[in-house]
């Protein structure tokens, strides 16, 4: 059976659970348990028999042949007990619960995993059934996970450009259901460009155009890097946690009996050592602009409650989780480390706390592209985002951003995520403006443009809230976007305002420490 038929024989069992009450992100969960349990009882057979820390009376074959009462009483004694244990094991039944109130119901499923030989299966197939899982419960608006799933094809256009090298590390401090990560892994493995000339995304390859499926360029050290030493994640909600290592595993990242590469825990409150400083950070940090933590660089001697952190890391006290995590990524960074960074419009405008991290940020590291994204893209509402590129650099005296280049992939494009989503397509003039093989070797066209350090850091605030290009449908009523795209971009404008003013009274402006 392929990938997308094995997604829909998996997804349909999902309706019937609806009637009781079990929303999708509850089914994917359940699914996870028995996925990972069936997955480990394969391992644990030969040829491979491998001690997968699953203890008999708890492993798969303890549910087969159950049904009732019998084996629901069973189920919830695995999920219970497997949650104490160490490593993955323990990572994925974290806090585990029994969702599915119908023991028939439950059967059923049990059936269907058993059914499959899943080991067998390449990591594509897997990997393509959980990633279309993932996808259809992050467009359930209602559940909020979209919020954790940024859009494939802005990833994959992210990684074209910044080209991972194998035998690096990547960390991600917000990581979602993993995204970043296996885009990363994709690219570091294959790294053909004729994915990205051909608009597609790795996400979705062609299986039937042997043309454009590309063999892994890796020797086997650099395989075994990828799978065990690459990737650093954090992630601190537990179900998002979950669906992430299972995602990262299915697609051979990781391993079923190792240590899981995504810690349950805050980033911003993880201290920053050299032992953990990396060559990579790609991610798109949580929407929303005030943290309930407050983030101090301050020296001892004023009062603190129990909801303030220290760093002596950071540039400004604020309770911008944004511009904490912007100050977070700049000192995860080696100083020859990379980053491309999805951030909201204020952390480019915003005065207090904001300019000043902005002006040490200009300073310090080499910001050379900004991306300007369109509304529509992703599942959170009312988002006005961008894609920030930047490299770090020698902690000196030097002024290292000599000037930006900005896209504007915003004026006068329209996108929704059902009838006009944003493909690989899409971005693909963003990546040849780019130009990932020399990004010192750039030419102007209408959308990307070229901004000095001089005329960046004279602006008020030192603003980096750039456009040029006219609004066509301003003077033109025949450029209006269909009804349907217009009605939801004036739904994000007004979400995005009303987003900005409940920041505004939350509380006084943040302050800056010198």
């Amino acid at each position: 059976m392929n990938a997308p038929a094995l997604v829909q024989k998996v997804w349909n069992y999902c309706h019937t659970l609806r009637d009781d009450g079990v929303g999708y992100g509850d089914y994917l969960e359940q699914l996870t348990y028995l996925l990972f349990l069936k997955m480990a009882h394969e391992y644990a057979q030969p040829p491979y028999v491998r001690d997968t820390k699953v203890p008999a009376e708890y492993n798969w074959e303890s549910l087969r042949g159950l049904t009732g009462e019998k084996l629901e009483e069973q189920y919830r004694k695995i999920l219970k007990n497997l949650a104490k244990a160490s490593g993955m094991l323990g990572a994925i039944f974290y806090k585990a619960e029994n969702k599915i109130p119908d023991p028939a119901k439950l059967s059923r499923i049990v059936t269907m995993i058993d059914n499959e030989n899943w080991i067998s299966l390449d990591a594509d197939a897997k990997g393509d059934l959980y990633e279309g899982l993932l996808q259809k419960n992050a467009e359930d608006t209602k559940s909020g996970a979209g919020q954790y799933f940024t859009p494939r094809p802005l990833i994959d256009a992210i990684l074209a450009c910044v080209q991972p090298e194998p035998e690096k590390t990547i960390a991600d401090p917000a990581c979602g259901t993993g995204g970043f990560f296996l885009s990363a892994s994709d690219w570091i493995a294959y790294g053909d460009p004729q994915w990205i000339q051909k608009g597609m995304s790795h996400w979705n390859p062609s299986k039937h155009d042997e043309s454009i499926v590309p063999k892994s360029k890796l020797n086997k050290a650099q395989a075994q890097s990828l799978r065990d030493k690459t990737f650093r994640g954090n992630e601190i909600v537990s179900s998002t946690r979950r669906m992430c290592l299972m995602n990262l595993f299915l697609h051979n990242i990781g391993s079923i009996d190792g240590q899981p590469e995504v810690e349950r825990a805050d980033a911003l409150l993880t201290p920053i050592t050299g032992d953990n400083k990396v060559d990579y950070v790609l991610a798109n940090p949580p929407f929303g602009k005030k943290s309930s933590v407050t983030i101090t660089n301050a020296e001892g001697g004023e009062d603190k409650d129990a909801l303030t952190y220290e760093r002596q890391d950071f540039w400004a006290t604020t309770t911008n989780k944004q511009l904490n995590f912007l100050q977070h990524i700049v000192s995860s960074l080696k100083d020859t480390g990379k980053a491309a960074v999805v951030l909201p419009d204020n952390v480019l405008f915003e005065g207090g706390a904001g300019e000043r991290i902005r002006r040490k940020w200009l300073n310090n590291c080499d910001v050379h592209t900004i991306l300007r994204l369109p509304t529509g893209i992703f599942y959170a509402n009312g988002v006005k985002a961008n894609v920030v590129f930047f490299d770090n650099a020698d902690r000196d005296e030097k002024i290292h951003t000599k000037g930006i280049w900005f896209y504007d992939l915003r004026t006068n494009t329209h996108f929704t995520l059902k009838q006009r989503p944003m493909t690989l397509n899409d971005l693909k003039d963003f990546i040849k403006c780019y130009n990932p093989e020399n990004r010192h070797e750039r030419e102007e066209t209408e959308r990307f443009k070229y901004y000095s350090y001089d005329e960046l850091i004279n602006r008020e605030k030192a603003s980096l809230d750039i456009f040029w290009l006219k609004d066509d449908s301003l003077d033109n009523l025949d450029n209006l976007p269909p009804p349907d795209v217009l009605q939801q971009e004036i739904i994000d404008h007004l979400e995005a305002a009303l987003a900005a003013f409940k920041d505004v009274a939350v509380g006084l402006p943040d302050s800056t420490v010198e």
